[in-house]
């Protein structure tokens, strides 16, 4: 059976209601891998590897429909690599070192560019809501040390809906959530994946480029917008 042709996201001059966040990248530096993984005697090079192979499981397990939680493949994943010799000579046992380099998500950075961007969302009444693959408690506590927490109104995890992004229930409980129609939903990520996912459901979608190579994969749903970052993207989306 050939599949359903995917809706593409409603074209509007309007503004959006409710801007949905990817939370992994599009709004967490997650430098703080490689100095952890240095830390323990590993090749920081490790880290560029390892949330595309969590990812990577965490969609297969989805795809199966048992999904584990981000937590736990992200540990398994780090210890298949850091259990490589390739990857560096640890200073310390396997499970101490995995423990202290997942640590890192407990004192990951906000990129510059998102604080400004968030806070003017919020002043122009627009709704914002963080959906991540990854743990509430983590997304939770990321934004409360960034002191952004009050821009947020919503903080989502798909560990609700037992299925990871880019499935479509994932995205579909943000929509719940909000109570708001996909076509007046604008998706944010860094990954073309997600945005794809997003594009999938009707939302409109923004690519955030920081590299600014203007390079997106065609097999992708093209993106309704790209900016350089969220403080960019919102100028835009706001001044229209």
């Amino acid at each position: 059976m050939s599949p359903s042709p995917r809706p593409s996201p409603r074209p509007s001059p309007q503004r959006p209601a409710v801007v949905v966040l990817d939370v992994n990248e599009t709004l967490s530096d997650l430098g703080a891998l490689e100095a952890r993984l240095a830390g323990v005697g590993a090749d920081p090079r490790v880290a560029a590897r390892f949330l595309p192979a969590v990812l990577r499981d965490g969609f297969a397990r989805t795809l199966r429909e048992d999904p584990l939680p981000f937590a736990d493949v992200a540990a398994d994943v780090l210890r298949v690599e850091l259990a490589d010799p390739r990857g560096g000579r640890l200073d310390r046992p396997l499970e101490e070192a995995v423990t202290h380099v997942l640590g890192a998500f407990e004192e990951v950075v906000l990129h510059p560019d998102v604080p400004a961007g968030l806070r003017r969302f919020r002043e122009q009444g627009v709704v914002t809501v963080a959906l991540t693959n990854g743990g509430l408690s983590t997304c939770e506590a990321l934004l409360e040390r960034s002191g952004v927490r009050e821009d947020v109104v919503h903080v989502l995890s798909v560990e609700t809906v037992g299925l990871w992004k880019p499935h479509a229930a994932a995205y579909g409980h943000a929509l719940d959530v909000c109570a708001a129609p996909a076509g007046d939903v604008l998706f944010v990520a860094v990954h073309p994946w997600d945005l794809d996912g997003a594009a999938a459901t009707g939302m409109r979608t923004a690519f955030l480029d920081r590299a600014g190579t203007g390079v997106y994969p065609r097999h992708a749903s093209a993106p309704t917008l790209t900016a350089r970052g969220l403080d960019d993207l919102a100028d835009r989306v706001l001044e229209g």
